[in-house]
């Protein structure tokens, strides 16, 4: 079953338009694309009226395209055309960050937004990342991501780079609240309503993800004092939390994750 899910907000042009490159790359590349979601800020709960369509997709070659000394690229890239940007990984580099520990994948499962995806393709990565992923180094990529975009707002003093550091505070904890699983969602508003948190933090969310919503320049300024508080408190607990790492589990994932990509050439 093919799944897709846009929400009204989107431009039906734009949508159109990426259906079509999805087509295009799949004609031209000899590819399929059993995944493709948006994974901007619209996907993560806070666009902007200028925001970027982000359409990330994960792709399969024919099995003879990996039984080759010389193997093809495993990205396909689009240019830049206005407000839309479209890439995609092919599933071995997508595993290979996953068992890594990189989230990103993880959040393409998770996505809101899709274009097109294969429900079993879909069902079967996210079961694969509950068993493979790796909560400490799940973490830590939140953790050095957050924490570079808030190096960066207190260079720039941008508003909108602090949704940059918050998402990732925001995951990390979820993470904490949640010790069974590595897998967490993408969308803030999700991970906000699955913690229990201070109620001036959730307000001063609110109030920034709405101008947001309304604004496309955000200007400069301080940050509310309960997001900066909740920002710099996460990324100081995440850094003594999240340390662990267990060489064995890798082996285990690796294992997991190559019988998942033999399963889906098959």
């Amino acid at each position: 079953m093919t799944l897709r899910s846009i929400p009204s907000s989107m431009d039906p042009a734009v949508v159109a338009t990426i259906d079509g490159e999805l087509a295009r790359i799949g004609r031209e590349q000899g590819v399929t694309v059993p995944l493709a979601i948006e994974s901007g800020s619209r996907a993560w709960g806070f666009p902007s009226p200028d925001s970027d369509y982000d359409c990330r997709f994960v792709y399969l070659r024919p099995l003879d395209d990996y039984l080759t000394p010389w193997p093809p690229r495993d990205v396909i890239e689009t240019p830049l055309v206005g407000l839309l940007d479209v890439g995609g990984w092919d599933l071995v580099k997508a595993l290979r960050l996953l068992v890594r520990g990189n989230a990103v994948l993880i959040e393409w499962v998770m996505s809101p937004i899709i274009y097109t995806a294969d429900d079993r393709f879909r069902t079967e990565l996210r079961e694969l990342a509950e068993q493979v992923a790796d909560r400490d180094r799940v973490a830590r990529h939140y953790l050095h991501l957050g924490a570079r975009q808030w190096r960066l707002f207190d260079t720039s003093r941008s508003l909108k780079k602090v949704f940059y550091s918050l998402r990732p505070a925001m995951a990390l904890r979820w993470l904490h609240d949640h010790p069974d699983t590595a897998v967490a969602p993408m969308h803030l508003p999700t991970l906000l309503a699955e913690c229990e948190l201070p109620s001036a933090f959730v307000e001063s969310v609110a109030e920034l993800t709405e101008l947001k919503s309304r604004t496309r320049e955000m200007g400069s300024g301080e940050v509310p004092a309960p997001i900066a508080a909740f920002i710099a408190g996460e990324f100081e607990r995440a850094a003594v939390e999240f340390t662990g790492d267990e060489p064995a589990s890798a082996e285990r994932a690796r294992a997991l994750a190559t019988e998942f990509f033999r399963n889906q050439l098959r």
